[in-house]
This record gives structure tokens, C-alpha cells and sequence, in this order.
């Protein structure tokens, strides 16, 4: 199937971009990757009467420094962060979860600020941004505002982007010594996960746990922030026992969705296992395994 007929723009620089948004609103979709949103419009799921493709933009594909923190710019592509060993070690947790994505061809068009705000449930780089604390930029005519990713993400494929704006960043904060993991489930190499977890930890060796984030995609209609499961960890030093009560803290409230790939009581028990071994791998990572 091919896509209902659409008008074509792309401009030069980004206030042509927003402006262009002002004036269509919802009935304009933004193109920069185009690995979500081309394949949603040849299945008619997505009918944008005005497609504003971002790509002749230039000067927005790098990372850079922010206060010890990261900035990364809304083209910079996905494989960037997969082959640069410089960003691996800036961001790993992103590196690490960003390789589960798709396949090379996919990751090489698509874009970290796309599939952040495509916001697919199921998708890795969300979760990673919630568990990291991001923040993520956007701006309109109007003016710039700052969304904390805990904020961002509503619902399925909902964000709190209006249609007139743009994520033209997403900020991560200036990280300490920490240990991070990401883990996933999928039925093939390549297709969405049916669970995955993102886990930060940081504490001194042999001490209790100081820090702890975890972010679970795949069981909500928006990545969930696992709080409970942090407030077990937070304090207490680590153990396989410790590990296995964080995963069953993580989905002590959860209420997964059930389709053709899993039933909810095969994700809340995935998700409980996943939480257990991306806890153990960040501590493990940290310098801080647990003892049995």
C-alpha cells in the first residue's frame, strides 16, 4: 500500500521548519528519519496533509558538551552513537540500547530525537531517556520550552508536543561513576522488544546503592519509571537476593497490555526477570556486585 497524497516541503533552516508548522498545525508531520512515520503513512495509519522534511537543515547532527551533560541534536543519527566509541563512553547506557534497534539500515536513517518523539511504547531510546533523567527541548514560533522525559511521554504514541513544535534537543545530565544496563526480550533480532529495562546504579564499592533509576518499555502505553523498585535498592547493599526483590518491586503495579506477542502475565513476569538481570549487570559494572 502506498501513502494517501501528501504536499511536500523542506526547508533551508529551522525557523522555515516552525514556520510551516505554525501555519498547518496538526495536519503536518515532520520528517528526519522517516523509520516510523513512512511506513505508518504507506499503511494509512498516518495521513498528514503536509510533510516538513528536516534533513536540507544543516548544522543539527553533532552531540555536544553542556555542562558535563550531553546535548544531542535532533538529526544525529542512531548508528552515530553505535560507532562513535566517544559517545559509547558518554552515554553508554544510550550505546548499549540504541545497538537493539532494528537493523544497521534502519539505525543509520533513523534519528534519537525521532523515535523520542514518536514515542512508541515499545521502543528502546524512550525508556533510556527516562531512566537517564533527559530532558528534552522543543520549540515552536512561539518560543523554547524544556520537558523533563518523565513528562514527555503520555500515552501510546502521545507526547506533550503540541503540533506546532519540534524536539530540537534532548539534554542528558552530567553523570558520576555509575554502572548502567539495558536488557530486552524480542520474538526475532531486530523486532521491537516485547520488555525492556534500563537500569542506572551508582555507590561506592562494597557500600549500599546511592543512586538507582530504572525505566521498563513495553508494558504501558508510555515508558514507566519502576519507583519502587528504586526505593528497594536505594540504601541497601547489593545482592542477587536484593536484585530478585527490585524485579518484583518493578512490576509490584504494573498492568501490561496483552496482544498477539504476549500475554500480561508473561510481561509482568518478563519484566520482573529483566529487572533482575539489568540490576545485577549495572551493579556488576559499577563495581559494586552483589554477594549471594
Amino acid at each position: 500500500m502506498k501513502s494517501a497524497p501528501f504536499l511536500y516541503a523542506a526547508p533551508d533552516t529551522l525557523d522555515e521548519a516552525l514556520a510551516l508548522l505554525g501555519e498547518h498545525g496538526a495536519e503536518a508531520k515532520v520528517l528526519a528519519g522517516g523509520q516510523s512515520l513512512v511506513p505508518m503513512m504507506n499503511l494509512r495509519l498516518a495521513r498528514p496533509a503536509v510533510i516538513v522534511d528536516l534533513n536540507r537543515i544543516p548544522g543539527h547532527d553533532g552531540v555536544r558538551d553542556l555542562d558535563g551533560g550531553s546535548a544531542i541534536e535532533f538529526l544525529t543519527r542512531q548508528r552515530a552513537f553505535e560507532m562513535s566509541a566517544e559517545l559509547a563512553r558518554r552515554v553508554p547506557l544510550l550505546a548499549e540500547a540504541i545497538a537493539l534497534v532494528g537493523h544497521p539500515a534502519i539505525r543509520s536513517r533513523g534519528t534519537i530525537a525521532g523515535s523520542v518523539a514518536h514515542a512508541d511504547p515499545a521502543a528502546e531510546i524512550p525508556a533510556v531517556m527516562m531512566a537517564l533523567d533527559a530532558t528534552v527541548v522543543v520549540r515552536s514560533k512561539a518560543g523554547e520550552r524544556l520537558v523533563a522525559a518523565r513528562d514527555f511521554f503520555v500515552h501510546l504514541f502521545t507526547t506533550a508536543l503540541s503540533p506546532e513544535e519540534i524536539v530540537v534537543e534532548i539534554r542528558v545530565p552530567a553523570r558520576g561513576p555509575e554502572g548502567t544496563a539495558f536488557v530486552e526480550v524480542a520474538r526475532r533480532h531486530g523486532d521491537f522488544a516485547i520488555v525492556g529495562v534500563a537500569v542506572v546504579v551508582a555507590g561506592p564499592k562494597g557500600g549500599p546503592i546511592e543512586r538507582a533509576s530504572i525505566a521498563l518499555s513495553g508494558v504501558a502505553g508510555a515508558p514507566v519509571r519502576a519507583r519502587e523498585a528504586e526505593q528497594v535498592l536505594v540504601g541497601a547493599r547489593p545482592s542477587a537476593r536484593l536484585f530478585t526483590e527490585a524485579g518484583r518491586a518493578a512490576v509490584a503495579l504494573l498492568a501490561p497490555p496483552s496482544d498477539i506477542h504476549a500475554t500480561a502475565a508473561y510481561r509482568r513476569r518478563l519484566a520482573s526477570v529483566l529487572t533482575e538481570r539489568a540490576v545485577a549487570r549495572a551493579a556488576q559494572r559499577a563495581g559494586m556486585e552483589g554477594n549471594r
